[in-house]
């Protein structure tokens, strides 16, 4: 145990958060905790496994490494955990940016500094920093690329993501921002919550198709996972209706080779795990304090630039 958690161990947690003002020495190992909404979606396994690399790059790091089970009693028994074990540090995706604020406060309150990726929490003062993709400019990249596919006009599904889920909320947000102003030629038919899910971006898709009079000129989905279960629905009816989804998952990348997709947004969810570790044990062992917000902004990937995207020797 190092001399800082054993000090942790030994005062109350009021002196243990002055303490963690003094960064652990370079040359001690430092344990971490990392814990992301749920490993069943492959987007938190690559951020998992950027995480483990990274800090394996850096050396003298044990992980302790947390799957939130999609369930916020389970992530925040996991933050419990990592507490009481005297982590020197916490790396977090949030499952839900309000109901994870209690346990992130107590972490902060015990003197264990706190950096969120990809998903924010509200209302936690104290947090060192969060990394993400600017999730709000990534909406209005889909927004964008659907004012260039119709100039004239179109009618929009819209796949929203998990309620109270931050990139959900700032998804839809950016999306609206920039077809709202122009809502006399935009028009979003239907906008439904798929949870970020693929069974349910299908079967979402499926009641909405059936509802309308006719097929939608596009379907924007907040994620990858439903906007490939958007596209088996609609490859099943024998319709062509382009899809825009959001993540660059290495799947949706060879769709978009294979002419399925159209499109998705990349957000660098390897560069926000590297970038997360990075400025973590750059705080513990020499006290740089990092930016409080660092912010990767999105781009559009289409067959164009399969290129650019990050996964994109992944793809099978």
């Amino acid at each position: 145990m190092s001399l800082l958690k054993l000090l942790k161990a030994m005062v109350p947690i009021g002196v243990a958060a002055l303490l963690a003002a003094t960064p652990v020495q370079a040359q001690d190992d430092l344990t971490i905790a990392t814990s992301v909404p749920s490993l069943g979606f492959p987007f938190f396994v690559h951020m998992q496994n950027q995480l483990s690399a990274e800090a394996e790059s850096l050396g003298g790091i044990e992980l302790l490494q947390y799957d939130g089970q999609n369930s916020t009693p389970k992530q925040t028994g996991d933050v419990e955990a990592a507490i009481v074990s005297g982590v020197d540090g916490i790396i977090i995706s949030p499952l839900d940016s309000v109901a994870m604020a209690p346990a992130l406060q107590q972490a902060v309150d015990a003197g264990i500094p706190v950096i969120t990726i990809d998903r924010r929490v509200e209302g936690v003062p104290g947090i060192l920093s969060h990394v993400g993709a600017d999730n709000v400019k990534g909406g209005e990249a889909q927004g964008q690329l659907i004012a260039e596919m119709f100039p004239d006009g179109a009618e929009i599904v819209n796949l929203q993501g998990q309620p109270g889920a931050s990139p959900a909320i700032d998804r839809n947000q950016g999306v609206h921002n920039v077809l709202d102003p122009m809502s006399d030629k935009y028009v979003l038919v239907a906008e439904q919550t798929a949870n970020f899910a693929r069974e349910e971006g299908a079967s979402v898709t499926e009641s909405i198709l059936a509802g309308l009079d006719s097929p939608p000129d596009v379907i924007v989905a907040a994620n990858d996972d439903m906007a490939l279960g958007a596209l088996q629905v609609v490859e099943e009816q024998g319709l062509d209706i382009p899809i825009i989804g959001f993540d660059a998952l290495p799947e949706a990348l060879a769709s978009i080779r294979d002419g399925g997709l159209h499109a998705t947004i990349e957000q660098m969810p390897g560069g926000q795990s590297r970038t997360a570790m990075r400025a973590m044990v750059d705080y513990l062992r020499n006290g740089t304090e990092p930016e409080p917000l660092v912010l990767l902004t999105p781009i559009a990937i289409t067959e164009d630039n399969l290129d650019e995207a990050e996964r994109l020797n992944e793809v099978e």
